[in-house]
Parts: C-alpha cells; sequence; structure tokens
C-alpha cells in the first residue's frame, strides 16, 4: 500500500501534528503493541508450563518485524484485521505461532494495546501542556502590572493587566493538566477476559497448572504497565474514551477561548497583541499589508474537530448492546487518533504563538487614554464622597460629563474627560486639581489583579505534575 497525493490523504497524516504523535498512531506502533500483548500473554502462559521458554524468545526475537503488506494479504482473503496479524506473526515464528493469542479473543489483544497507546498520547499531551504553561508564565511574569483596558460585552469596561488576563488562561491550562496526567497515571485496559469478560477461556486453559486466569490476568497486565478493569465485556468499557476525549475537548475549550479573545485583540481598532509574523510570510493574496491571525484561526478550526469527536464516544459508550456490538470500530479508528493528532497541533502552535507574541505599547496607552479615564471616575466619585460631597450629585455631573467625552471619542477625538473634570468647579469645590488628576489615573485602578497574577503563577510553581516535568 502506497499513498501520495493522488489520493485523498488525511491532513492530520501530512499537514497538522507532531511525527511523534503520529508514530503513537501509527499502524505500525499499533501492531508491535499487539506484539507486546501476545508476548506477555505467552510470558505468562510460560509460567503456567503452557508455553515454552523457547517459544517466547522467539515471539521476542520477531516483534519489531512488522509486515503491513503481508498482514493485508492475508486481511484480504481472511477478512478479519486481528487474525491476519496473527498469521503474519505466526509465519515469522514457525516455533511458536502456534501458541499466538492462545485463550484470547481479539479485543484481549485490541483494547489493551489501545490503553497503552492512549497512554502514551495523552502523556505526550501532558508534556505539551507543561510547555505552553511554561511560555504563558513567563510572559505573565512579564506583563504582570501592565495596565490595559479589560472589556465585557465586546465593550471597554474596568482596568485589568495584560498578566492577569494571561493568569486565567493559566489556570485553566493547569486544572486541564491536572486532569491529563490523571488519566494517563489511571488508564486501565480490559485485561485477559476472554469473549464475553468472564475469562472462562482462560479458566479452562489453566486448569490443572496452578494458575488463575486473575494471576494470569495480573502479570500480562504489570508486563504491559497498566491495570485492568475488574469487570468487563468483550471490551473495557467505553465510558473511557468517553471521558478520555472530555479531557482532551476540555483543553480545546481553554485554547479556542484564548485564541478567539487573541484574535479580537489583533484586530486593528483594538491592536493590543499580534502573533508572530515572519519576514516572507503572506497575509493575504489580495491584499499585500495584510496580518492575519492565521495559527489562532486555526486553532479554533481544528478545535471544533476535538469538540465533535465527544459525540461519537458518547455514542459508543452509550449504545453498545449488552457484552457488545462491533459499531464503535470503525469510528474509533478515526475519531480518536485525530481528536489528539489535532490537539497536539494545537498545542504546539499555540506554544509558538505564546512565545513570539507581540504585545504592541502604544495599542495599550490609546486604549487607555481613549477608555481607562471612564473607569477611573469610581475613584474620583468615592473621593468625593470622603470629602463630603453629595453621592447622588456628583455622580450625575460625572455622568453628564462622560456622556460628552464618549460621543467626541466616538467621533475619533481625544477623550477631554480628564481636563472637564479636573476644570469643573461643582468638584473643584472640594478636592484639587492635581488631586483630581491623580485620581483619574487609571493606570493605578488595577485592584488586586498583580496579587491574583501571582497566586495563580505560584500554584503552578507548587505542582507536582509540572516538577515531573522539570
Amino acid at each position: 500500500m502506497e499513498y501520495d497525493h493522488k489520493s485523498y490523504i488525511s491532513p492530520l497524516t501530512w499537514r497538522y501534528g507532531s511525527d511523534e504523535m503520529k508514530g503513537i498512531f501509527s499502524e505500525v506502533h499499533k501492531r508491535k503493541l499487539l506484539r507486546r500483548v501476545w508476548i506477555a500473554l505467552a510470558r505468562a502462559e510460560m509460567k503456567a508450563g503452557i508455553v515454552t521458554e523457547e517459544q517466547v524468545k522467539e515471539l521476542e526475537a520477531h516483534k519489531d518485524d512488522i509486515n503491513i503488506d503481508r498482514a493485508t494479504e492475508i486481511e484480504n482473503t481472511i477478512h478479519h484485521d486481528l487474525m491476519a496479524e496473527i498469521k503474519t506473526y505466526a509465519e515469522e515464528c514457525p516455533l511458536a505461532g502456534g501458541i499466538i493469542h492462545l485463550g484470547a479473543t481479539s479485543m484481549d489483544a485490541l483494547d489493551n494495546a489501545d490503553a497503552v497507546r492512549f497512554k502514551e498520547a495523552m502523556e505526550l499531551i501532558v508534556k505539551r501542556l507543561d510547555d505552553l504553561i511554561e511560555a504563558f508564565r513567563e510572559k505573565a511574569e512579564l506583563y504582570r502590572d501592565t495596565p490595559t483596558m479589560a472589556f465585557t460585552h465586546i465593550q471597554p469596561a474596568e482596568v485589568t493587566t495584560i498578566g492577569y488576563r494571561l493568569s486565567q488562561t493559566i489556570q485553566d491550562l493547569n486544572e486541564d493538566r491536572k486532569d491529563a496526567a490523571s488519566f494517563a497515571a489511571d488508564i486501565k485496559g480490559k485485561g485477559m477476559k476472554g469473549a464475553v469478560g468472564t475469562a472462562a477461556s482462560y479458566g479452562e486453559l489453566l486448569q490443572g497448572t496452578g494458575l488463575s486466569a486473575m494471576e494470569l490476568e495480573k502479570m500480562v497486565m504489570d508486563e504491559l504497565g497498566i491495570k485492568a478493569f475488574d469487570a468487563a465485556t468483550q471490551t473495557y468499557t467505553r465510558k473511557q474514551d468517553l471521558k478520555m476525549i472530555s479531557i482532551l475537548s476540555s483543553i480545546a475549550a481553554t485554547l479556542h477561548r484564548f485564541s478567539l479573545d487573541f484574535r479580537v485583540l489583533q484586530s486593528p481598532p483594538i491592536g493590543e497583541f499580534s502573533e508572530p509574523f515572519g519576514k516572507m510570510q503572506v497575509g493575504s493574496s489580495a491584499m499585500p499589508f495584510k496580518r492575519n491571525p492565521i495559527n489562532s484561526e486555526k486553532i479554533c478550526s481544528l478545535s471544533r474537530i476535538v469538540e465533535e469527536s465527544y459525540q461519537a464516544a458518547w455514542s459508543n459508550a452509550s449504545l453498545s448492546i449488552l457484552e457488545r456490538t462491533l459499531d464503535d470500530s470503525a469510528d474509533r479508528r478515526i475519531f480518536i487518533p485525530e481528536a489528539f493528532i489535532a490537539l497536539d497541533e494545537m498545542l504546539l502552535t499555540e506554544t509558538k504563538i505564546i512565545k513570539g507574541m507581540q504585545v504592541h505599547s502604544a495599542a495599550t496607552k490609546r486604549l487607555m487614554d481613549n477608555y481607562g479615564i471612564f473607569a477611573s471616575t469610581e475613584k474620583l466619585l468615592m473621593e468625593l464622597g470622603k470629602h463630603g460631597a453629595d453621592r447622588q450629585e456628583m455622580h450625575e455631573v460625572i455622568r453628564e460629563e462622560s456622556l460628552k467625552a464618549w460621543a467626541l471619542v466616538q467621533e475619533g477625538k481625544e477623550n477631554p474627560l480628564k481636563e472637564s473634570l479636573s476644570e469643573d468647579k461643582r468638584i473643584r469645590s472640594y478636592l484639587g486639581k492635581e488631586e483630581i488628576l491623580k485620581l483619574l489615573d487609571a493606570s493605578t485602578y488595577t485592584g488586586d489583579a498583580s496579587l491574583r497574577t501571582d497566586m495563580v503563577l505560584n500554584q503552578i510553581i507548587k505542582s507536582p505534575a509540572l516538577k515531573s516535568a522539570k
């Protein structure tokens, strides 16, 4: 089988995702994992006296001799992909061929191999999250105290800091990372339980050996490095897949939300952030001046792939009838690898964006000059109250002047509110001009944003998961 661009190839094959993640979901790696399961089973059966040491050694000697062309040739005749792989392996092992998969059903091999593979993939996602959180941390520390306008309803509101804005995404990513690391540590395989999960075939096989089916299962799973579910049907519960996809979807939601914000903040009317832009990069085929946020847009687009996989996982978890039906097989081959590879690309891209992002101080100043003053009038109102002014009367004064200033700002003119309030005789009867101007300095009206940024960053530093990454 040879695939090139004369035929359809998924963009996830050649355009998105790392070689490392795609290697985990490759057919070669899958078949090597299947052989690991068969070797572990044979080794346990050797301890029961059913299989010889020479047979196990032969299986180990050929564990990496993957021949997909031969397996495909056999599958085209017998129409059973796992049996085709067993027969291919058996042809390579004349001494041990007859004991491969002894006592097992297909899902004893496939589900345990999948569990190992999903563990590897989730551990790689955790590594990507570590890299991204570290990139965010550096920027949050750098801009910890940098004031900027916050927006509610996509309208200028009060003042926040850039560091605090970034810290909120860090907080979400840190929670996502905990969930991903916990899943990777706790993932379970089906175990060796046979056709309907009762392990009857193993019980029959092991009669008189002194080894129970449960003991054999533990030996196999210990060698694979994962635990088994206590109960299973022909498969492990597909609720595990649903949980796994839910975690991936949650990470995608975090990335989508920040990427959408980034796109808004890169738009020229705000112009505060921008993505790294290559010297030879083309922004538009029609408009040479364009600098589109293509990487953030890609993240938002790929996140939909991850999110849509949740419905498939939900259906598999809820619609499997009795001890199993096969209608979860084809879609799992597609949506699980796609979700992991798409998320891998998203995390790599976001890390690149954050490391190279530009924060434009001139745009931040413009926003603060135009809109920050409106937020700082709240400080002025509080101070006037302390000096004995009538709160309702002063509120009306500030409101009238603010509406006049807002209208001028909307016309593209400079904001005159600072001057009009500092010269207003009604306000000046309580406060001096210098004091009024100081109160109207919005850059200091950030509350405890910097402190709360530190609180988030300190939680990351204390995270056991991050320590393991370093």
